[in-house]
């Protein structure tokens, strides 16, 4: 029984003195950052957008609000579809504008 008591112990004190991990775990990084989104938000209301693509999630949209929130677009929504074809456009003419 003292062999146990002193297993016991000796496992409490590596947990307690342990340094913390800075690692996530496993499950949180596969996690996608949107697990829902929203299909009708003004452009009136958004101050910035943000996008990610990451291997394990499809294409991710937030949206930060004025109001500081953040929420997830769906990436087919009209407006912002057109948003990302003009500034694909803009990003094509700067580069032939830089290479001449």
């Amino acid at each position: 029984m003292d062999v146990k008591l002193l297993a016991a112990v000796t496992a409490l004190m590596v947990v307690i003195y342990a340094p913390p991990s800075q690692a996530k775990p496993l499950s949180l990084v596969e996690r996608c950052y949107c697990r829902s989104t929203v299909n009708n938000l003004s452009r009136n209301y958004i101050r910035e957008l943000r996008f990610i693509q990451t291997p394990n999630c499809p294409f991710q949209v937030i949206a930060k609000l004025k109001s500081n929130k953040e929420v997830c677009l769906n990436p087919e929504i009209r407006w912002l579809q057109q948003y990302l074809k003009n500034a694909i456009k803009k990003m094509k003419q700067a580069k032939l504008g830089n290479g001449n």
